[in-house]
């Protein structure tokens, strides 16, 4: 392992793997809230390697890491077998959008580990391709966002099939009462470790908010990205249509662009993930439920074209950046309606977003978009569910929204 970890560059353990590892070592059942990008896969990776006894091949796994999108499950099985070097051990990742024979056909070579997203592994169970009776450890990794997107069902099926011997691991970025829920009915008398700052978003990230018409959003976009030219960024838009339609328009007028949401087939994703990794793909138009899966150090930059719709949701876009103690910075655009939409974004962090401003540039109005092309056209304009009704012409907060903020 310490061979591995030198390989790897770990010099000194972040708090999550400094508090955690060694409670999960002693077999202890561990509840731990963290951040994405605190180094929580290695927290819960590094005890799973110490524990796992010489496997037989085609012998059944003794670890599961469920895991809540296809894209988390290959980094997390890519960061373990980084820390596996030098051990004979086999770990799988399994999901949907890739053909399940080819995963079956793993499985039967035989899996130390299993990696995977919970409907893809109660679907290998159903089928018989799986089974737990060797099974001695359970991680659920990022609770919250799995139960979030509806795998609570799955979940429980695939925890009362699994021994009720084994070890079982939370990490969650929020422990919300159903994650607490979840834990109370399926793990013992775990041990809790908060390792989440006082501040839910990363100190080291700033945050900067702009008030903007939602037709002029776009017109935004290209000039703060002119403006900042940043290294990396991810673009967060509420919608499916709404990424195709930004990537679209900011392909014409940037390169290195790409897009990533649920629609794309599995080998499209993993081709814009593998681009993104490696740096060939800078700018990335990216939804929630995809950009919870986005674990690449290199990201400078977050732009919540869309405001969240829930405050959690937030604190996972931001947490994007800021990796592993790294500096980033965050905007977010903010229509005159979404004001109480922000006040409660920076009551859930206790903290402020400072409001920022281009130079020259009318955020309110409607004049031609930069690109030419007008809105709700068809050819590139925003979705029709993120235009809103047209706004006044200034920044409007209502007298309780000031209230709060000054509160803060």
């Amino acid at each position: 392992m310490l061979d591995a970890l030198a390989a790897a560059g770990y010099e000194e353990p972040t708090p999550v793997q400094e508090g955690f590892i060694p409670r999960a070592l002693t077999g202890a059942d561990v509840m731990g809230q963290a951040q994405t990008g605190t180094g929580k896969t290695a927290a819960f990776a590094i005890p799973i390697l110490e524990m796992l006894q010489p496997h037989r091949r085609g012998a059944p796994p003794q670890a599961l890491a469920m895991v809540p999108t296809r894209e988390l499950a290959v980094q997390v099985r890519d960061e373990i077998e980084k820390l596996s070097l030098g051990r004979n051990v086999s770990i799988v990742a399994v999901y949907g959008g890739k053909p399940i024979r080819q995963q079956v056909e793993l499985l039967n070579r035989g899996a130390a580990m299993i990696v995977g997203t919970p409907g893809r592994v109660l679907d290998l169970m159903s089928r018989g391709a799986l089974s737990f009776n060797e099974l001695r450890v359970v991680v659920l990794d990022e609770a919250d966002r799995m139960l979030d997107i509806g795998f609570r069902p799955d979940i429980e099926k695939i925890l009362k099939r699994c021994p009720a011997s084994r070890q079982t691991l939370l990490l969650s970025a929020t422990l919300a009462p159903p994650v607490k829920r979840l834990a109370e009915r399926y793990m013992r008398e775990p041990e809790v470790l908060d390792f989440s700052p006082t501040n839910v978003s990363v100190e080291t990230i700033e945050q900067f908010y702009f008030t903007v018409d939602p037709e002029k959003k776009f017109d935004l976009l290209v000039k703060l990205l002119e403006r900042e030219n940043p290294k990396q960024v991810i673009i967060f838009c509420r919608t499916k249509r709404g990424t195709e339609k930004i990537h679209m328009r900011l392909s014409r007028r940037f390169q290195d662009v790409d897009t990533i949401h649920g629609d794309l087939q599995q080998s499209a994703r993993d081709r814009v993930m593998k681009a993104f990794r490696e740096g060939r793909v800078h700018w990335l138009v990216a939804t929630d439920v995809v950009g919870r899966g986005i674990d690449v150090s290199g990201i400078s930059h977050i732009i919540n074209y869309d405001i969240p719709a829930f405050c959690d949701d937030y604190v996972h876009r931001v947490g994007r950046t800021g990796r592993m103690g790294r500096e980033g910075v965050a905007y977010t655009f903010v229509s005159p309606e979404e004001g109480g939409e922000l006040t409660r974004i920076e009551i859930r962090i206790n903290r402020l977003l400072k409001r920022d401003e281009i130079p020259g540039f009318q955020a309110f109005g409607d004049p031609r978009p930069a690109d030419g092309v007008p809105l709700g056209d068809g050819s590139g304009g925003m979705d029709d569910d993120l235009v809103e009704s047209k706004p006044a012409t200034k920044p409007v907060f209502g007298k309780n929204v000031k209230r709060v903020r000054r509160a803060l």
